[in-house]
């Protein structure tokens, strides 16, 4: 499987699975070999190999809708434990561990900050790794935009305050894997924020 993204710290691995083509990424640590998945979107028998290939301990959930989780039950059957952040937690079968917002998970050498970010839901978090330049989005931001909020204002609004409070404070370089779809980078996106305030979505 080849490695999408690596620097001295970290091998990121990336999948696509399931109907909704939705990204799975596998944060490996460098020097211990530890990792973590985030999101178990579906298809296990694909996940389950590489989890084992790739020593993956612990699974991260960006948020909790359905093509986000298909994969869950199967992949804390297998002895991974699942973690969601609260306000999403009721939308799993079944979870392992709250992540709550500015808490560090470290994967062997390896520092990931997540950070709230609602708006596309309650609970929707986005994950960021110390001394590397790369934001897990989840459907919080994708390129050319904000992750969908149903044309709800309410929504809509809570997400626009979590990218110019969380996501748009992140330096230019930024590499953003969403949780569909290509990646961008927060430079690039950030000068676009008025324009989809004015459209509303």
């Amino acid at each position: 499987m080849p490695v999408h993204y690596e620097d001295a710290q970290v091998q990121i691995t990336k999948v696509v699975v399931g109907p909704m083509v939705n990204n799975v990424y596998f944060v490996r640590c460098v020097e211990t070999g530890e990792a973590v998945m985030v999101d178990a979107a579906d298809e296990p028998q694909v996940l389950l190999p590489l989890c084992d290939e790739l020593a993956v301990g612990d699974v991260l959930t960006t948020h909790g809708h359905g093509d986000h989780i298909q994969a869950v039950p199967a992949v804390r059957a297998a002895g991974h434990r699942v973690g969601v952040a609260e306000g999403d937690a009721h939308m799993l079968p079944a979870h392992d561990f709250e992540i709550a917002d500015d808490e560090i998970i470290e994967v062997g050498r390896l520092r990931l900050h997540a950070l709230h970010t609602p708006g596309h839901t309650a609970g929707s978090t986005c994950f960021t790794i110390e001394g590397s330049p790369v934001l897990f989005s989840g459907d919080t931001l994708f390129p050319g935009g904000p992750g969908n909020t149903r044309r709800n204002p309410v929504h809509f609004a809570t997400i626009i305050r979590s990218l110019q409070q969380r996501l748009f404070t992140l330096p230019d370089e930024t590499i953003v894997l969403p949780g569909h779809g290509d990646q961008t980078t927060i430079g690039t996106e950030r000068p676009h924020l008025q324009e989809w305030i004015d459209r509303g979505w």
